[in-house]
């Protein structure tokens, strides 16, 4: 019955397709309203090579290490698994990145309340908490293994003024309106809503509150890092741009990375 009835559906579409292409060759065919609509479905389809997009994101075939979806003509870098803390921990880092200068750089003051959004493994979030003995530092991260090691590390190290937070891939999940300094360390470049997570960023910063965004400078050949994983002042200024911040401070101060800090429009 099956196979009868799908063999009827073919002969009518058939029928169906040519009267529409060379409707003097035959009569009009016998089809019903589910033929129609079958034809209007393979009529409408999209050609298979434009890429897909919506009203923010376009979406194209990924390069290596990329997701395939697009924010503003940059591809969007596929996220870092937390397999791999040990790099972030590694002995060399404040060689290579200037860590501990860029944490002295820092717009903070022992009052402050800081936001390390994709924290890692704490490697900033711990060495911040210090410093703004009075305020506090959410650790915000989406990753569970993520967020056992911030809870482990934080308890470990008798850190009371860090909050761990679970976040989501649209919202770091803060409270609105308090938030001095938002933070993200190598992290901006691998969101994948960028638009969502900045407008919810937006939103937990207080009126004078910024936006700090460390990224490894795709300006410079030099530096070794994956191409998806670097960007350029040009590129994430537009993005930001597009989002109600402007860029306050370009510090470049930093060996292979820049130190860009907005604040809300």
């Amino acid at each position: 019955m099956h196979i009868k009835l799908l063999k009827s559906i073919s002969q009518r579409l058939y029928e169906a397709l040519l009267f529409c292409k060379f409707p003097q060759w035959i009569g009009k065919p016998k089809f019903s309203l589910l033929h129609f609509l079958l034809i209007s479905f393979l009529f409408t389809l999209p050609a298979k090579s434009q890429p897909l997009k919506d009203s923010i994101y376009t979406y194209k075939k990924a390069s290596p290490g990329g997701s395939g979806k697009f924010y503003k003509g940059r591809e969007i870098a596929r996220i870092m698994n937390f397999a791999g803390v040990d790099w972030l921990e590694r002995s060399t880092r404040p060689e290579e990145e200037n860590t501990n200068l860029a944490i002295e750089k820092l717009p903070v003051n022992k009052n402050s309340i800081v936001a390390d959004i994709g924290a890692g493994s704490g490697y900033y979030t711990f060495r911040i908490a210090p410093k703004v003995p009075l305020g506090k530092v959410y650790a915000v991260e989406i990753q569970d293994d993520a967020i056992k090691y911030l809870q482990d590390r934080s308890k470990k190290l008798d850190q009371n003024n860090v909050i761990v937070v679970k976040g989501g891939e649209q919202s770091p999940n803060l409270p609105d309106n308090t938030i001095d300094l938002a933070m993200m360390v190598d992290v901006y470049h691998e969101l994948l809503y960028p638009r969502e997570m900045l407008q919810a960023i937006r939103r937990s910063l207080k009126p004078d509150g910024k936006l700090l965004l460390i990224e490894y400078r795709a300006e410079d050949p030099k530096v070794e890092i994956k191409p998806l994983h670097k960007t350029s002042v040009v590129q994430v200024s537009k993005e930001l741009t597009a989002n109600g911040f402007h860029l306050v401070e370009d510090g470049e101060f930093l060996r292979i990375q820049h130190f860009l800090v907005f604040q809300k429009d």
